[in-house]
C-alpha cells in the first residue's frame, strides 16, 4: 500500500512540475467559484509544494491562484445579478421564501465584507455567497473590493501552506504532500467549527 502511495505521490510531484500547472490553477480557480465541485484549493496547494520542491515559482503560483478566484467570484456575483429578478420572484411568492430573502439581504448588509472572505475557505460556501451578492444587487464596487482581499488572502493561504510543507520536506515529497493536505482540511474543520458554535451561540441569545 505504501508502495501505491509513493507512486501516486511521485506522479502528482512530475504532474505539478510542469510550467503548464500554472494555467491549470488559473482555470480550476475560475471553475470552482462557479462550480463548487471542482477542487481549486486542492491544486493551489499541490502548486505551492511543488514550489518548496523548487519546480515552480511561489509568486507566480499565489498570483494565478488569486487571479483566478478574483475572476471566478467577479463571474459567479454577475450570474446571480442577471438572474436577480427571477430568483427574487420566486422566492417572494411564499412568505417563507421572502423572509430567506429578507434573511440573505441582512446578513450581507451586516456582515458582507468579511462574509465573503470566510465565504472563499468553506468550499461550496463562496459560490453561494457570490451569488447571493448578485441576486441581492449589491454594489459592483463594494463587491470587487472584497472579493480582491478574499482572493489574495485565499491564494496566500493555500499556496503558502503546500510550499512551507514542500520546504520542510525536501527529501520526502509524499509526506510533503500528505501533511499540506492534513493541514488544509484541519483548518477547514476548524472554520467550520468556529461558525457552527457562533451560529448556535446567536441562536441561543435569539430564543
Amino acid at each position: 500500500m505504501l508502495a501505491i502511495i509513493n507512486d501516486a505521490f511521485d506522479w502528482l510531484k512530475d504532474f505539478s512540475s510542469s510550467p503548464w500547472f500554472y494555467l491549470i490553477i488559473f482555470a480550476i480557480a475560475v471553475l470552482d467559484s462557479v462550480l463548487p465541485i471542482v477542487p481549486s484549493e486542492t491544486l493551489v496547494i499541490i502548486g505551492g509544494v511543488s514550489a518548496g520542491l523548487g519546480n515552480l515559482w511561489i509568486p507566480l503560483v499565489i498570483m494565478v491562484a488569486a487571479a483566478g478566484a478574483f475572476i471566478g467570484d467577479n463571474m459567479s456575483y454577475l450570474i446571480g445579478r442577471e438572474a436577480s429578478d427571477w430568483v427574487t420572484r420566486r422566492q417572494t411568492r411564499t412568505d417563507k421564501g421572502a423572509a430567506r430573502m429578507a434573511k440573505i439581504v441582512e446578513q450581507v448588509h451586516e456582515r458582507g465584507g468579511l462574509l465573503l472572505i470566510t465565504a472563499r475557505f468553506i468550499p461550496g460556501g463562496r459560490t453561494a455567497l457570490t451569488l447571493s451578492c448578485g441576486v441581492t444587487k449589491q454594489p459592483r464596487r463594494w463587491f470587487i473590493g472584497w472579493a480582491a482581499a478574499a482572493a489574495v488572502i485565499w491564494g496566500n493561504y493555500a499556496a503558502l501552506l503546500g510550499f512551507i510543507g514542500g520546504k520542510s520536506f525536501e527529501d520526502n515529497h509524499t509526506l510533503a504532500f500528505i501533511i499540506a493536505f492534513v493541514s488544509a482540511f484541519s483548518i477547514t474543520l476548524v472554520i467550520e467549527l468556529v461558525r457552527w458554535l457562533l451560529k448556535r451561540a446567536r441562536y441561543r441569545k435569539t430564543a
